[in-house]
């Protein structure tokens, strides 16, 4: 996030949950969660360090639910809930930031991107007992999303980068930093959610 509006970051929540498709050649994580992965890679300067994951199988041999969470060497932590027996689809993601926080809900047909002027200040650092923390509450601001469908907006994003010659910002590289991830959520799942070193 290049324009640092948020301040430091302190958080990277991710929920993609629904009820089916179940799949029978990969668990839950493969399927919903490269896309948040690619989000949060493209978004957040800092890389990951590690990855943890649980997750459980009901249906078939596959998780069918699971949580990630994904460590970084700075203060930030980032938390994926990936699901296919929810009763609900939710599609929602939250950064919060020194500054400012962010909520992306993908289902909402108007104001998918708020972004709220909330969070803490803290005004004495001399003993945690004493510490006093002020509550900021701001304004909520919606900026315009340009409307469309996303698989036909990333065709042809990719489509206009080989007609002109640029490199496409989703490319090999961050594809490789992708499955990376979701290479060592399958570790951490078969090793009782040990933290697995990126």
């Amino acid at each position: 996030m290049n324009e640092k509006t948020l301040g430091e970051l302190y958080y990277y929540d991710s929920v993609r949950v629904n009820l089916g498709l179940f799949q029978h050649d990969v668990n839950v994580i493969w399927d919903l969660a490269p896309h948040d992965f690619a989000v949060m890679d493209h978004l957040i300067d800092e890389k990951p360090a590690a990855v943890s994951a649980c997750g459980k199988a009901h249906v078939n041999e596959h998780e069918d639910m699971a949580y990630v969470t994904v460590h970084f060497r700075n203060n930030m932590i980032a938390h994926f809930n990936v699901n296919w027996l929810s009763p609900v689809k939710v599609r929602t993601t939250l950064i919060g930031g020194e500054k400012k926080m962010l909520v992306w809900n993908d289902l909402e047909a108007d104001e998918k991107l708020k972004i709220y002027d909330k969070g803490v200040e803290i005004n004495s650092k001399e003993h945690k007992y004493r510490m006093l923390v002020n509550y900021r509450t701001g304004d909520m601001y919606a900026p315009r999303v340009e409307q469309g469908e996303a698989l036909k907006r990333e065709t042809m994003y990719f489509l206009n980068c080989i007609l002109e010659g640029k490199k496409p910002i989703n490319d090999g590289h961050a594809g490789l930093r992708v499955v990376k991830m979701l290479a060592a959520c399958d570790a951490s799942l078969r090793n009782s959610g040990k933290e697995i070193e990126l």
